[in-house]
């Protein structure tokens, strides 16, 4: 049997992105997003959250971008190696940091479904710990497995598939911590690779080779307005395709005609 959760990452980022994510879901196929507890957007993503119970609402750890909710007014590290250069020095550590962040959106009334990192920072070891600690505290029992199927889209730059490629290195630490917390995965990952180049026909081409089991589909939606566009974000005209390719009939289609059921981790038991 194949069952799919399309995920959109980034609830909370800005009103226009929630706005997409809320329609990718009413309109289309999204089954489940994350929320940024550190997001500019996050009170109006608090609120469309509870106006569409239907969506499960999981964590988006930041580790990368925006500000810190433990030390507020300072600002998170902006890059990933910045951010692995001030974990290593005990200038941040992820555990505070991510605890703000769970608490802070389980005190606006979401019970969180799954976590996942902004940057897939989870793949570093101090941070999968971390991540790993308070999944088992908060009783949040998915975390994503950020390790894409072993197929490569049409268009994929060199340096994404290496470093797709090279992340099965990391992959199984990663499991075995997870398994000492309790910690549950899909069977599969998708979204990777296709990040930014996502359209209706990538997603029909994936809909076609996915294999049986759980699969999460990492996207991006969104409407490109002028809170996006002012956001430092490389992703900004991408999230209206990727908007439009879950929306869209053809992908709708695709979904019955390849066998594929829709779900939610909330409906997991």
């Amino acid at each position: 049997m194949k069952r799919l959760i399309v995920n959109a990452d980034d609830f909370g980022f800005t009103r226009d992105v929630n706005s997409g994510i809320i329609e990718a879901h009413q309109r289309g196929i999204l089954t489940a997003t994350t929320l940024m507890a550190n997001g500019r957007a996050f009170d109006d993503a608090v609120r469309l959250a509870k106006e569409n119970p239907g969506l499960d609402v999981g964590c988006h750890l930041v580790l990368v971008g925006g500000e810190s909710l433990v030390e507020p007014g300072r600002a998170l590290p902006r890059s990933v190696p910045e951010m692995l250069r001030a974990v290593a020095s005990k200038r941040l550590r992820p555990v505070d940091e991510l605890r703000a962040q769970v608490l802070k959106i389980v005190s606006a009334g979401i019970r969180p479904m799954h976590l996942d990192t902004h940057k897939h920072t989870h793949l570093f070891p101090p941070v999968l710990d971390a991540v790993a600690r308070l999944a088992e505290e908060f009783g949040i029992h998915w975390v994503r497995r950020p390790f894409d199927l072993p197929m490569t889209p049409a268009g994929t730059p060199a340096t994404v598939r290496a470093v797709s490629a090279g992340l099965a290195v990391v992959r199984r630490r990663f499991h075995r911590v997870l398994a000492r917390y309790g910690c549950r995965t899909t069977d599969h990952f998708a979204g990777f690779q296709m990040t930014g180049r996502l359209d209706g026909a990538a997603v029909v081409a994936l809909f076609r080779d996915l294999p049986d089991g759980l699969t999460e589909f990492m996207t991006h939606p969104g409407h490109h307005g002028p809170e996006l566009e002012a956001s430092r974000t490389r992703l900004k005209a991408s999230r209206a395709l990727e908007l439009a390719a879950l929306t869209s009939t053809e992908v709708r289609s695709a979904l019955g005609a390849c066998g594929i059921a829709l779900t939610r981790y909330s409906e997991l038991h």
